[in-house]
């Protein structure tokens, strides 16, 4: 398997064209490294195009999708 980094680096910009996106990063689930891709809110994957969902894996590595909100740049 490629290693993680790599791998986040070749996805980096594809995920964050996707709507919703508004980070990725490498994390951490159960004790394996993961993409994370996080989003201003999770929507079910009916209300998405198929090209506008995010993959369960990349590489052999999983993604995690975790909402966090809308981002604001602090005053």
């Amino acid at each position: 398997m490629p290693d993680i980094n790599s791998v986040f680096s070749k996805y980096h910009d594809h995920l964050m064209s996707f709507p919703n996106v508004n980070g990725v990063a490498i994390g951490e689930k159960e004790g394996k490294a993961v993409i994370v891709v996080f989003v201003n809110r999770k929507v079910p994957e009916s209300a998405l195009q198929p090209h506008e969902t995010v993959p369960r894996s990349l590489e052999g590595y999983a993604t995690d999708v975790r909402e966090i909100g809308d981002v604001r740049a602090q005053p």
